[in-house]
């Protein structure tokens, strides 16, 4: 029996790849980078364009406590908070007719609340995203008369 020193099919290739070049990794990193730069942008969008949604829907949820508030009590309350906690001197209150979480707005300030209201009977609003009078998109006031 020869023996021969004839190497396997396979012995060669472990040569040719040995891995990614540099070249190829910056390539993938670069496409990587595009594509996140158009894809974050509109995911903050949309959380912004949710937390606007939401605070309307509060403000209507809201503004019908207030409404329920006086059906009970025969008063508009003098502030959101008598919503959540039984004001004194006031009889029938069925409250609380919110949680204590839903007198903030989803960025975290309190609803601003006005009786006697300039456009209604009362006023609730929250001044958006940046809490400043005016603005738009996210920044704009949310409120019960719109």
């Amino acid at each position: 029996m020869m023996m021969t020193n004839a190497k396997p099919a396979w012995a060669g290739v472990r040569a040719q790849s040995g891995g990614f070049s540099l070249i190829e990794l910056l390539v993938v990193l670069v496409i990587l980078g595009m594509i996140a730069g158009l894809v974050v942008p509109n995911i903050m969008q949309r959380g912004e364009d949710a937390r606007v949604r939401a605070t309307q829907t509060e403000i209507q949820r809201l503004s019908m406590a207030v409404d329920e508030f006086y059906l009970d009590t025969g008063r508009a309350p003098t502030a959101l908070r008598e919503l959540v906690q039984r004001p004194s001197g006031v009889s029938n209150w069925n409250g609380p007719y919110v949680n204590d979480s839903n007198l903030n707005d989803p960025w975290g300030r309190p609803y601003s609340y006005r009786y006697p209201g300039q456009h209604r009977s009362f006023d609730i609003f929250s001044e958006g995203a940046d809490g400043a009078p005016g603005g738009e998109g996210a920044n704009r006031q949310i409120t019960n008369w719109d």
